[in-house]
């Protein structure tokens, strides 16, 4: 009983404590150091980004339901003013849908119509409802490219507008397979960052001049992997004019028909067999035999196009592309155990022709 008040004497004289010192080192605001002058190469990425993203813009596309876009699945990628009269280049699979929006950076949205389209090189010209002030990008030139220089791609990636990324160019002379059947050549392969929704823009050099449009990736999930792809500024320079001109661009050919590639394996052939022709084309009037199949006899195959080797159909296709309709290809053709050297007038085969299947 009495230890009672020795209990309460100690819990007064523990409330009557004075509080141990708080050790306050350190809580004081930290300051901030000068950072001096940002280094050339950051000033001149920042310098790139500043001239360059007012001219990229955010293309939406999706199909016209009872509030526009409403109840239809919406999908974004990017674009770039191309010349003074405000047309926007695009990739072609990127405005496949009823409604194209084109949003500027900072602008209200404005509907735009496809004007022209090739497929083949998977590039679109997009001609506004309005125009806009952006001013247009400077071009470059994709033949002086080297492996090594620095890219810069400017686009929408997942929808998120105004995003640079940097990286090299990493391989040159890229082939890539289009929709069409056919292959892009010369295709430039960086390792910028590109995700869906970069699609349509500009890769830059250094200078900030344009030197392709960004068009694919390789991923097996879908998002970077360190391997992007674009179309070459001289293509696409070549071609835009053509759409905007004409809304389409010509499809340089010769009239036939090439087996594919796996008959043509499973026959021991390399090169292009020649499967038909096409009757009045400059194949058909310069003599080249198709297949018959029912006679078992195998038509010509292509071997050669100006002097260079044509193991597949890409081959054949880049050459007429790089010289044009108009110009004349040289062939060298295998026909049985001997080859003939013919020259074939290049055409536009865009337009439906009658085949024959006959092995002449």
């Amino acid at each position: 009983m009495r230890a009672a008040p020795l209990v309460v004497l100690a819990f007064l004289a523990a409330c009557n404590a004075q509080p141990s010192p708080v050790d306050t080192e350190g809580a004081d605001p930290r300051v901030v150091q000068a950072r001096g002058t940002l280094a050339e190469s950051e000033q001149a990425t920042i310098a790139i980004f500043e001239t360059a993203s007012p001219s990229v813009v955010l293309v939406i596309s999706g199909g016209r339901g009872p509030g526009g876009f409403n109840n239809v699945e919406i999908s974004s990628g990017t674009g770039f003013v191309w010349d003074e009269a405000g047309h926007i280049v695009t990739n072609n699979h990127v405005v496949q849908a009823q409604e194209i929006i084109v949003r500027p950076p900072g602008g209200e949205d404005i509907r735009a119509t496809v004007i022209g389209r090739a497929p083949q090189y998977d590039i679109a010209v997009l001609r506004l409802e309005r125009p806009t002030q952006a001013r247009p990008l400077a071009l470059g030139t994709s033949s002086d490219l080297r492996v090594g220089q620095a890219t810069f791609a400017i686009g929408n990636p997942f929808g998120f507008d105004q995003t640079i990324t940097s990286g090299i160019v990493s391989a040159l002379g890229r082939q890539l397979p289009t929709q069409e059947g056919r292959e892009i050549a010369d295709v430039i392969q960086t390792d910028a960052a590109i995700n869906p929704g970069n699609s349509g823009g500009p890769l830059l050099d250094s200078a900030g001049r344009v030197i392709g449009v960004t068009t694919a990736i390789f991923s097996p999930s879908g998002a970077y992997a360190g391997l992007g792809f674009a179309v070459p500024v001289d293509t696409v320079a070549r071609v835009v004019p053509q759409l905007i001109a004409n809304g389409r661009a010509p499809i340089a050919g010769i009239g036939i028909v090439a087996a594919d590639q796996s008959i043509a394996t499973r026959l021991g052939v390399e090169g292009v067999l020649v499967w038909q022709t096409a009757n009045g084309s400059p194949a058909d009037q310069a003599g080249l035999r198709g297949t018959d199949p029912r006679g078992g006899v195998l038509g010509d195959v292509i071997v050669q196009a100006e002097g260079a080797p044509v193991r597949r159909l890409a081959d054949l296709t880049n050459t007429l592309d790089r010289l044009g309709v108009g110009a004349n290809v040289n062939l060298t053709i295998r026909r049985g155990d001997r080859q003939v050297q013919v020259s074939v007038p290049i055409t536009d085969i865009s337009a439906p022709q009658e085949t024959q299947s006959s092995g002449k």
